[in-house]
Order: structure tokens, then C-alpha cells, then sequence
């Protein structure tokens, strides 16, 4: 079985001590960039790896958050957020044009990544920065989330990303990780995951109904406990 039409990325840079055994098993890495987590040193011994292992790898810019890693809704005014996200990815790009590793896509992070799929005028303003910005850089969105409306409209490069490791509302919307079970960290519930969006084109949903999902990347976490178990088997059931 094979699902090619799949890559498979991953959360990184994020102060993990095992990437050097994550990043072979994965396509495409998203990196911190010092908003929820990381600075210059980080952010360069993670694509010192990406290099190594020939992978492809973009920027995962954040609420500049260190303290709740970016999992925490900020109250910042749209112009603290976008110099704060600017600031993010220059010093990403800075360091990437360094190790001459292109900037595959942008992807925001956390609360970040979960407010801009619910509120459009959130949306609106990231695409907007991003067009006059980095006008041509894929930017990752969840499937009917008003930054993949956004976006879009805009005729802005796109990629859907579904999680591969964690369970879904029925308006595909995360569910909350302060719930049981929102973080597949089992090898077992990972393949069920996978076996329905793979051979249904459905995701079975938090509340037991399903919906159907079409995606171009599967995302798993850098800091999921049971990631190194798992992801070798993903690979080898689903991508051999």
C-alpha cells in the first residue's frame, strides 16, 4: 500500500532530543523559530540535520509564547503579532539562506494555527502579511479553515495538512488537548487513525462520526511520547 500522494511532516526544532532518529523517517520538517520555541543555535542544528538527511524543511512561526509554548490564545493587537511573526521568519530565513536550505512553506503554530482556521478577520490579516512578504511560499492549512478560505482567494500556494496524531471534531477543528485521548501517542490508535483517512478518505471523528478529508501532508509532533515507536511502522505500512 502506498500513499505517496501523502508527505509526511513534522513539528521540530522544539528542544526534542531525538531528531537525528525523527528526521528520516519524514519528508518535510516544520521549524521554530523562536516564538514558542528556539533561537539561532536551534534553528541551525535542526537544518544541520534536515541537510544531513536530505529533507526539505520551512519555518513554524508562533504567539511569542515561550511560557505555554504557544498553546495559549494572546491577546496582541495585529501589528504586535505580525512584528513579532516577521521577526520569526527573518531570523528562520536568515539562518536557512546560511545552510542554503530553501524555505519549503510556512506554517503557524499552536493556538496560532487554531485561531487562524476559526476567525476570519485573523486569517485575513496573516494571508495579507504573507502575500506582500513571502508572495509564493506554501503555506500549511487545515482542510475548511477560513486561512485555507483566505488564502485561496488569494491565489496564495497552499498545502492541507491533516494530523496524524490527533482526533478530530466534527467541524475539523482539533480536538482540545486538555481532553483524553486528543493525543494518539499509541501505535494502535495511529494506524486506526490512518487505516480510515487511507483507505475511506475519512477521518473518524472525536464523537465517533466521520468526515471526509483530501490533504496533500500528514503532520505528526516532534514531542509526541510515543512518535519514535510509531513512526517507523507509518512509514512502512503506509508509505512502502
Amino acid at each position: 500500500m502506498t500513499h505517496q500522494k501523502y508527505t509526511i511532516n513534522c513539528d521540530l526544532g522544539e528542544g526534542g532530543s531525538h531528531e537525528a532518529s525523527i528526521i528520516p523517517w519524514i519528508d518535510v520538517a516544520s521549524i521554530a523559530c523562536g516564538g514558542h520555541f528556539g533561537d539561532g543555535d536551534s534553528i541551525k542544528e535542526s537544518l544541520e540535520l534536515v541537510r544531513q538527511y536530505g529533507k526539505k524543511a520551512g519555518a513554524h512561526p508562533s504567539y511569542p509564547d515561550h511560557e505555554d509554548f504557544g498553546r495559549k490564545t494572546l491577546g496582541l493587537s495585529h501589528k504586535d503579532l505580525l512584528d513579532s511573526i516577521h521577526e520569526q521568519l527573518n531570523l528562520y530565513v536568515d539562518i536557512a539562506e546560511s545552510e542554503n536550505i530553501p524555505l519549503d512553506h510556512i506554517k503557524f503554530h499552536g493556538a496560532l494555527y487554531n485561531d487562524a482556521a476559526k476567525d476570519p478577520a485573523l486569517a485575513e490579516v496573516l494571508v495579507d502579511f504573507l502575500e506582500k512578504n513571502f508572495a509564493g511560499i506554501p503555506i500549511f492549512v487545515s482542510p475548511h479553515s477560513e486561512l485555507e478560505k483566505a488564502a485561496s482567494q488569494r491565489g496564495l500556494p497552499i498545502r492541507l495538512e491533516i494530523f496524524g496524531d490527533r482526533a478530530y471534531q466534527i467541524n475539523y477543528r482539533l480536538v482540545d488537548r486538555k481532553n483524553d485521548n486528543s493525543l494518539f501517542t499509541q501505535t494502535a490508535q495511529v494506524i486506526s487513525h490512518l487505516d480510515s483517512i487511507f483507505l475511506r478518505g475519512q477521518i473518524k471523528t472525536y464523537s465517533g462520526e466521520f468526515i471526509s478529508v483530501h490533504a496533500n501532508t500528514l503532520c505528526f509532533h516532534g514531542d509526541n511520547p510515543g512518535l519514535l515507536e510509531f513512526l517507523p511502522q507509518v512509514r512502512d505500512r503506509f508509505w512502502k
